[in-house]
Parts: C-alpha cells; structure tokens; sequence
C-alpha cells in the first residue's frame, strides 16, 4: 500500500485477538496479556464482544485491594465501543484520542474481527506523511499519547489517577510524602528501614548551598515584588550552574538520580527564603527533626505547625506530585530529550507551571469567594458570570468530566480543618454546579482540585501568593522522575507542525 493511501482500520488491526470469557477470573486474564504482550484483553461470549478489560482496570483493582479471583464481568467495561474494519484509520484515532481509549475492538456485522491500539497508530505514524497526519490531531494534542510512561496515569472518564500501581488519594490518606517520593523515585513503597535510610540521605540536601545563599537577597531585591515562582526559576537555574550539574546525556543514573533528589530537597526552602526576604522577613534554615510538609510549614511561617495543619497540607502536596502528561510535566520531559541538564529541564517546567491555565487557579478561587462576599449574592453573582461566559475559577477540568478525585479528598481534608470559609465555599459550590446544570446544560462542570486547595492552605496559614508555589514544591519530586524516566530510554521530542499558511513557494518580490 503507498504511503500515502487511505488506510482503513483492518489494515492495522491486530490479530487474533486475546480474548477471555466473563466467568474467567481477573489474575487468569491478567496471565494471558502478560504472556501475550498486549494491553487488554477483550471479553467474549462466542465471538461477540461483551466487554473490555485493560491494564487500568488490573490498576484500578490492585487499588482497591480486591481479590484477583474476581470474575473478569465485575471489572470489565461492558458493551465497549468499537470500530468497523474498513473505517479510516483516522477515525479510529479520532475515537482513542476523544474517549481517553488505548485499545478498540473491531467489529464487523457484530462479530469480532481484531483489535486496534495507540500502539498501531503510532507504528504507521512512522509511515505516513506528517502532512496527512497533522488533520487528525487534535488541537493541543489532547487525547495524543505521545510517549510510555510507569509512573502515573490519569482516567479521566473514571475519576481516578494513580502513582505508578497505587490509587494517588490513597497514598495521600495514609502514607507521607517521604514514602510516595521513594515510590515515584524507586518504584515502590519503602520498607521502615527504607524509608529512614531514605530520609537521611535527603535531609543535609533541604539545605541551599552557601553561593545560592548569599545570592537570594539581591535576587530577590532586583525582582521588585516579582511572583514567587520568577524567583524560583532563576535560584534553580543558579542552583544548577553552581553546582556543576552536567547534560543528562553525560550523566548516568546515579548522578541524575544524585542532582534529582537535591533540587527535589531545596526547592522548598529556596521558595520559603525568597518569599521571607520579599516580605523583610529573615530565612529560616530548615529544621533536621521535621518532615517534610511540618518544615515547609515552618520555615516560611517561623513556628513549628500543629500536627493538623502539617498533615493536611502534606496530604495536598502527596496529591499534586504528579498528574499524567500535564503541561509542565512534558516541558520537562522535551527539554530532558534534548541531553540538556535536569536543572533546565525543572526550570523549564516551572515556567510552564506558573502559567494561570496550569498552576495558577488555588488563589483565583479565594479571590472569586472574596468578589462573592455573602451567600445571598452568590446566585446571581454566578449567573452573571456565567451569561458572560467568564471562567469560574476552581471549576472544570481539561482531563476530569466527573468529579476531580483530588478535590473530593481535599473537601474532606478542608471539613476536617472547618474555618469560617468552608461553609460559604460549600454553599457556591453547589449553587455554581446548580447553575451550570440550568444554564449550560449537557455540560457537567465540577470542582478541581485547585477550589478545595486554597480552602486547605488558607486554614493552614499559607500565604496566598504561596499557593501556585507550595504546588511547585511538590510537583517538582513528579517532574524530576519524569527526568530520570525520560533519560534512561531518551529519543529525542521533535513531532512535526501542519503548515497552514499561504501556499509555497511564491516569488520573492524586488526591494522598494
């Protein structure tokens, strides 16, 4: 077939297709994609397709702690959707992309012919021409799997995300930050000894070098009131430069691992003495005998937090480490692809995060609150916004079309804290969630993860213009195991642009 031909979905189907009945329990079918090498496995009552069962729904069930032994019916996706075979290959990636899906069957005349994957498409991604190619993705990629990752993913259709094989708010309720960074680092939960072995090794590296020090008070002077997260980007990038930190293409792993684990443990107090030097306030060294979220805490409010308020922002930080291939996230995988240092991969990603659309949205949902000021005026407050077409802030998700699960966990954290704004941010949410339902109708907007946080960090004490950084702090433990994952199998990031502008090439006129 040419290149550039028409290519229909059973020309890249793959087949047979691994198939399991119903009844069969869910470690059998697990046994059989693992010996087979696929994804999923299709769920069969003779040759008609009942259901699908992926690798996210064996995730989903090791979250949950059930029994493997579990029928294949009691997790599957019943009645999946599917595709004909002589649809065009376009339409199936059309259908993967909008739907979040990385497996379809194929069926024809209701019997199952194949199966087609990300992983097809991609194969002849490498055939075709970019030009034909560029029609079919969606703008700003959304949907597009672009790389393979084993730290995290994100099921937006489902409400949950997950930190490599663990549910993400479960770790958040009953582990530390200490354990869920060794996990994204290492692969798995630590033992005890572990963990303690863990925690000594990064508690001497919370500290800024002493060049990086002397340097924060004129950065911060020069900055004139600059958003913390401008401050950050360039102590990291001096962080790097000082410490010698060499491309990641010239460094093995441990020495990436090494530089990781130090940026990782001093962005905390880096943003802690940059936001008390731009308030005249003296930084605080960290304390050796806090964890994490209690020294953050401490070094920028000057006491030692209550157990109450340390745990809850921790449970905020645990939550906000990584969320699939966000913005920021694959800033810092693209500019890793490149060889450059991890230090300019974290700078990099902070950029992106300091973006409104991305990492901003904590502090505009208090500020939305404060514009509300009472519940009376809340109902035509919102429908005002609303009929203007004004973004409510804290509501919607590019990925989430159910309710954020981080938020959902951050509400209880937030009801267990109480506060005078609880009640009132309780009561617009759901008047907000009333009046869209009313006036957007078809279309379900819920609370992200940012309305619920800033209720969080404002119990807690945390400044408002620390909100987008106290992200930044633990997002970059996810950015930097993007780094160490992206360069230990690098290829370099170069997809291609659909050129839409006037047709080349035209003469090139004389000069006046």
């Amino acid at each position: 077939m040419a290149a550039d031909a028409k290519r229909t979905v059973a020309d890249i189907m793959s087949r047979p297709v691994v198939t399991a009945t119903p009844d069969e329990t869910v470690s059998a079918a697990a046994d059989r994609m693992r010996a087979q090498s696929v994804g999923s496995v299709v769920v069969v009552d003779g040759d008609r397709a009942l259901g699908i069962l992926t690798e996210r729904d064996l995730v989903r069930l090791a979250a949950a702690g059930a029994d493997p032994g579990t029928q294949v019916a009691a997790w599957m996706t019943a009645e999946p959707d599917h595709v004909a075979p002589d649809a065009e290959a376009g339409a199936a990636f059309a259908s993967l992309a909008e739907h979040g899906y990385r497996h379809i069957p194929v069926v024809d005349d209701g019997r199952l012919v194949g199966i087609v994957s990300m992983r097809d498409l991609m194969r002849i991604a490498q055939i075709q021409p970019a030009e034909s190619l560029a029609h079919e993705v969606p703008r700003g990629l959304e949907g597009v799997v672009v790389a393979e990752t084993q730290i995290g993913d994100v099921r937006g259709l489902e409400g949950f995300y997950h930190y490599r094989q663990y549910n993400a708010v479960e770790l958040a309720e009953i582990r530390t930050l200490e354990d869920v960074w060794y996990l994204l680092f290492h692969g798995d939960l630590p033992s005890s000894t572990q963990r303690d072995d863990f925690a000594d090794e990064v508690r001497p590296l919370r500290m800024i070098p002493p060049a990086v020090k002397a340097a924060l008070p004129e950065i911060a002077r020069v900055a004139n009131g600059a958003p913390p997260l401008d401050l950050l980007r360039t102590t990291v990038s001096l962080l790097g430069a000082s410490l010698g930190y060499r491309p990641s293409l010239d460094v093995d792993h441990d020495e990436l691992r090494a530089e990781a684990l130090r940026v990782c443990a001093v962005v905390p107090t880096l943003l802690c003495a940059l936001h008390r030097l731009q308030h005249g306030d003296t930084p605080i060294d960290p304390d050796p005998d806090l964890p994490y979220a209690a020294n953050y805490l401490y070094m920028m409010l000057g006491e030692v937090p209550t157990p109450e308020h340390a745990r809850a922002v921790e449970q905020y930080l645990i939550s906000t480490i990584d969320h699939g291939f966000n913005a920021s996230t694959f800033t810092a995988r693209v500019i890793t692809s490149t060889g450059a240092d991890l230090a300019a991969a974290v700078v990099g990603a902070i950029g992106a995060l300091s973006g409104p659309l991305h990492g901003g949205a904590p502090s505009r949902a208090l500020q939305m609150l404060d514009e509300i000021g009472t519940i009376e005026n809340a109902d035509p407050w919102i429908r005002a916004a609303v009929e203007r077409g004004d973004r409510l802030m804290g509501f919607g998700h590019r990925v989430y079309k159910v309710d954020d699960p981080r938020s959902v966990m951050l509400r209880s954290v937030a009801e267990r804290l109480g506060g005078p704004k609880l009640d009132f941010a309780e009561q617009v949410e759901q008047l907000a969630v009333e009046i869209l339902g009313e006036l957007k109708p078809g279309r379900k907007l819920y609370t992200n993860v940012e309305f619920y946080a800033g209720i969080v960090m404002d119990a807690c004490g945390v400044p408002r213009d620390m909100f987008t950084p106290t992200f930044a702090s633990s997002r970059v433990i996810g950015w930097s195991a993007h780094v160490l994952e992206q360069a230990a199998d690098n290829r370099l990031i170069r997809p291609s642009a659909h050129y839409a502008g006037p047709p080349p090439p035209q003469p090139v006129p004389s000069a006046a």
